[in-house]
């Protein structure tokens, strides 16, 4: 599976919800599952962004799904990003003429 890293900013409805968030990322982890992927970890975060994802997801449409999904309920606007393992990139490397 590829591995994706999802940086997320809160709305101003997700913020005015912060108390609800716990529950809402347990709700996540669970999705991210019965949708074929993989919640690595996720990381509440101080800066720009608000939280940080470490998941795996068998394509790209199946994160592209997940994150729209995630962001037509409204708390979150998402970033996500495919990020290469050191071997994966090595191999494009190769490539290279």
């Amino acid at each position: 599976m590829a591995t994706y890293v999802t940086l997320y900013r809160w709305t101003e409805q997700g913020i005015k919800n912060v108390k609800g968030s716990p529950d809402r990322i347990s709700a996540a982890k669970k999705a991210v599952e019965a949708q074929g992927g993989k919640l690595n970890n996720i990381y509440v975060t101080m800066g720009e962004y608000d939280l940080v994802a470490i998941s795996e997801w068998p394509d790209e449409k199946a994160a592209i799904a997940f994150a729209l999904a995630m962001g037509a309920q409204g708390n979150v606007r998402t970033t996500t990003m495919r990020a290469l393992t050191q071997n994966e990139f090595a191999e494009i490397v190769k490539k290279m003429p």
